[in-house]
């Protein structure tokens, strides 16, 4: 699996993000991307994601050499972000079933194994509204680490979590990242220190400024 950018470049009115990436991902490998804030780390992970289209120039998705039709490439991303919601009327067996109905979990894995493994068992039927902010975290990072998908982003994926909750991201990331591309927004090494190739927003848009 790669993800290949090709010139591409995203602006909000006139002002311009970043311009010109060229870079490429490759399935078995984890990333980190850096940088200050407001340099565009969430905005390329948005890009990379579907969230955003670019403004200009190429990403695209190929498997074996063959790429994938763009309409598609949903299928194939799992995303945490804090700027993603959580459908806060359901219980959380509600929500992970609802999911699951269109994003199906890995092989082996089941709604309540799921529940139990981010400790929110006694939770489960609980609407999520009266979740904690870090409860609610660990139900993001749940959703996007247990997608049977072969691309995993991660935006600030500790946002909101205590230092079990940490070790617990840290716990889901040894286990379940498989041969998966995975891509990690943050300036904190406790969410990246695992990734084997580190890039500075700052450092990319120089060399293709």
């Amino acid at each position: 699996m790669k993800i290949e950018l090709t010139r591409a470049g995203k602006r909000f009115n006139y002002d311009w993000i970043f311009r010109n990436l060229t870079l490429q991902f490759s399935s078995g490998t984890s990333y980190a991307i850096t940088g200050p804030n407001g340099s565009g780390k969430s905005t390329l992970l948005g890009c990379i994601g579907g969230l955003l289209q670019p403004s200009e120039g190429v990403i695209a998705f190929s498997r074996n050499d063959a790429e994938i039709d763009a309409g598609q490439t949903f299928r194939l991303i799992s995303l945490c972000a804090p700027y993603l919601d959580v459908i806060e009327e359901m219980t959380l067996t509600e929500f992970f079933g609802f999911h699951q109905s269109f994003k199906p979990f890995l092989a082996g894995t089941t709604t309540d194994g799921i529940i139990d493994s981010i400790g929110l068992g006694g939770a489960r039927e609980k609407q999520i509204r009266y979740f904690s902010s870090g409860m609610k975290q660990r139900v993001k990072l749940a959703q996007a680490v247990f997608s049977d998908t072969p691309v995993l982003l991660l935006d600030e994926p500790c946002s909101n979590l205590d230092t079990d909750g940490i070790a617990l991201y840290q716990s889901l990331i040894e286990r379940y990242a498989g041969d998966r591309i995975i891509i990690v927004c943050s300036n904190d090494p406790v969410e990246y220190r695992f990734c084997t190739t580190v890039l500075s927003m700052d450092s990319i848009k120089a060399r293709t400024a």
